[in-house]
C-alpha cells in the first residue's frame, strides 16, 4: 500500500516546513510577535557549542508552548529498563531467542520489554534493546529524554504522530525518534518490532571511505515529516523516560501542535530496500561493516557505539569462496534480529521476531546444515532473495535482563546448531 503523507527527504538536512501558510517566520527564529500568536521554540538535540557539523536543533512554532504541564510523577513499568541494570551478568554463551507473542492488550508503551542493555544512559554511551507488542493505539505521547529510539517493525504498520509531523512506517522500513521529541504511535491491527535506544552520539551515515561519493544508505532516501498540528483542548497524558525511569504528567491540551518548524533535528523514517548493497565481485566475504545503515560513533575512532547493519537481498558471485557468514570471534557484541525469511547463516530456528545475541569473542558462524551446504554446493552467481535480517552492533558487552533469561523465549538448545563437526584429517 503506498504511504498518502507527503515527506521532506535527505538526511540531516535544514528543512522548513509549515502547515498553514504564513506560520514560519522568514530571515528570523524568534520575531516579538509570531504569525497567528503562535509560541517559538528551540528544541536542541547536542550542546549550543557542538560543531557546526554535528550541531543538532529545530525551531517550532506552536499553539502552546510545550512548557505548559503539570509536575511529572513517577509512573512504573514492570518490563522496561535501562543501562546499568546488572539483573544478569553479561555471559559468553551464545543466546537465541524466539518471537514473543502478539501482546492483545497493549498501546507502544506498555508492550515494551527489555532484552538487553550496555554502557551507561546517564554518561550517554551504550544502548539498550527492546522489543514492542502492540494492538491498540496511544491516547498518550510519549518522549525519551535517555536515548533516541530506532524502531524496527517486524510485522504490523506503524503510524507514528509526532510534534513535527506524522509518519508512517510498515515492516521493511524504520523509523529514529531523536531524543525529547514527543510522538504518539497508533496501529490498524497487531504489531511487533525492535526498538534501539542509543544513549550515545545521534545515529549518523556511515563514512564511505574507499567506497567513494555513492552507495550503502542514500542521504536523499531518508523522509522527514511535513508539519502537521492538533488542535484538540483534552486533557492528555504525557510519558517521559529520564534517567532510567518513567514518569507521568497532564495538560490540558495535545502537545502535538507544532504548526511549522525549521531545522535539522526531528524524525525520520527510511526504507531499507533502497539500501544500495556492496559486495564482493572476486573472492572472499566481506567483512559486515559493509551492510552498514546507519552508526553512533563512540570516543575511539572506528568503533561504534552502535552500527545498525542489515543483510538484505543480494547476488551472491564470489568465486572459491565460502559464502555464507564465516566462522568468527569479534571485539564488537552482536544482537540479530530477523524481519522476514530466512537467514543464510542459519538453516533453521533463528524466525523472524527473534533474535540472536553473541557477546565479545563469543564464537559463533554458520550451523552445521549452512557449512555442509555452503561447501559443496555449486559456485554459480546466486541470489539470497526473500529475506531481511539486521544487526545492533557495539563496543560494549551486552547484559541480558531477567525477562531475556527466564521469560520463556530463551531458546535452551542453541549451542547444538554447532554440534556435528568432524575433525579435520591431516592425513
Amino acid at each position: 500500500m503506498a504511504d498518502p503523507l507527503k515527506y521532506l527527504s535527505g538526511f540531516g538536512n535544514e528543512h522548513c516546513t509549515e502547515a498553514v501558510a504564513g506560520a514560519l517566520p522568514q530571515g528570523q527564529n524568534s520575531p516579538q510577535r509570531v504569525a497567528f500568536g503562535l509560541y517559538a521554540e528551540q528544541v536542541s538535540g547536542s550542546a549550543f557549542t557542538a560543531p557546526r557539523a554535528e550541531n543538532l536543533r529545530s525551531w517550532q512554532y506552536r499553539l502552546r508552548p510545550s512548557a505548559q504541564h503539570a509536575a511529572f510523577r513517577p509512573f512504573a513499568h514492570s518490563s522496561l529498563r535501562t543501562a546499568p541494570c546488572h539483573e544478569v551478568a553479561p555471559t559468553p554463551n551464545r543466546l537465541r531467542w524466539n518471537p514473543q507473542p502478539l501482546n492483545r492488550d497493549a498501546d507502544f508503551i506498555d508492550g515494551l520489554v527489555t532484552i538487553a542493555t550496555n554502557g551507561d544512559a546517564r554518561a550517554q554511551r551504550g544502548l539498550g534493546i527492546h522489543l514492542y507488542s502492540a494492538s491498540r493505539s496511544m491516547t498518550r505521547v510519549f518522549f525519551d529524554a535517555d536515548g533516541e529510539l530506532l524502531i524496527v517493525p517486524q510485522t504490523g504498520a506503524l503510524t507514528i504522530k509526532t510534534e513535527f509531523g506524522i509518519l508512517a512506517v510498515k515492516p521493511g522500513e524504520i523509523a529514529v525518534i531523536p531524543r525529547g521529541v514527543k510522538f504518539r504511535v497508533e496501529v490498524a491491527e497487531a504489531a511487533r518490532g525492535y526498538v534501539c535506544e542509543n544513549y550515545g552520539a545521534p545515529l549518523r551515515l556511515p563514512e564511505l571511505g574507499p567506497i567513494g561519493g555513492n552507495g550503502l544508505a542514500n542521504a536523499r532516501d531518508f523522509l522527514y515529516p511535513t508539519a502537521w498540528f492538533e488542535d484538540v483542548s483534552v486533557t492528555t497524558e504525557i510519558v517521559a523516560k529520564f534517567g532510567g525511569n518513567l514518569w507521568v504528567c497532564e495538560c490540558d491540551h495535545s502537545p502535538l501542535n507544532v504548526v511549522a518548524w525549521h531545522g535539522n533535528y526531528a524524525p525520520y523514517k527510511y526504507d531499507l530496500a533502497r539500501f544500495n548493497t556492496i559486495n564482493t565481485v572476486s573472492f572472499d566475504h566481506p567483512d559486515p561493516s559493509i551492510f552498514t545503515v546507519l552508526t553512533s560513533p563512540s570516543e575511539s575512532q572506528g568503533t561504534a557505539n552502535i552500527d545498525f547493519v542489515i543483510f538484505p537481498p543480494r547476488w551472491m558471485v564470489a568465486e572459491n569462496t565460502f559464502r555464507p557468514p564465516w566462522f568468527h570471534r569479534n571485539v564488537m557484541s552482536e544482537y540479530m534480529g530477523l524481519i522476514h525469511g530466512e537467514y543464510d547463516a542459519k538453516a533453521e530456528g533463528f524466525l523472524p521476531g527473534g533474535g540472536s545475541l553473541h557477546n565479545a569473542f563469543s564464537s559463533h558462524g554458520p550451523d552445521k546444515a549452512t557449512f555442509d551446504k555452503a561447501s559443496n554446493g555449486e559456485l554459480k552467481p546466486h541470489k539470497i532473495d526473500n529475506t531481511l535480517a539486521f544487526m545492533f552492533e557495539s563496543r560494549y558487552v551486552f547484559e541480558p535482563t531477567a525477562f531475556a533469561m527466564s521469560g520463556g523465549l530463551l531458546q535452551q538448545d542453541y549451542d547444538a546448531v554447532w554440534a556435528g563437526f568432524d575433525s579435520a584429517k591431516l592425513k
